[in-house]
């Protein structure tokens, strides 16, 4: 009868630590998607960054565009002689 309590409280650790053992498995698995999506977010993060980037030099090369345009038109214009 002894032999045989002892296996059956040894059954029962096993049966305990396998289950601790798949929590813990779930818990990394777990954090190793929220690291790869943290990852996944900060190279979003990256490439609209440079998707704004060139569309702020876009639109910085328009207005330049605008103004040179706009100063060649001035200097083509007849002058007013008063």
């Amino acid at each position: 009868g002894e032999l045989l309590e002892m296996m059956l409280a040894q059954s029962r650790e096993i049966d305990t630590l396998r289950a601790k053992v798949r929590e813990l498995e779930e818990k990394l698995a777990d954090r190793e998607i929220r690291i790869q999506e943290s990852g996944s977010i900060a190279e979003a993060a990256l490439r609209l960054n440079g998707i704004f980037e060139a569309a702020q030099a876009a639109a910085d090369q328009y207005l330049e565009n605008v103004k040179n345009q706009s100063q060649d038109n001035d200097k083509n214009q007849p002058q007013e002689r008063i």
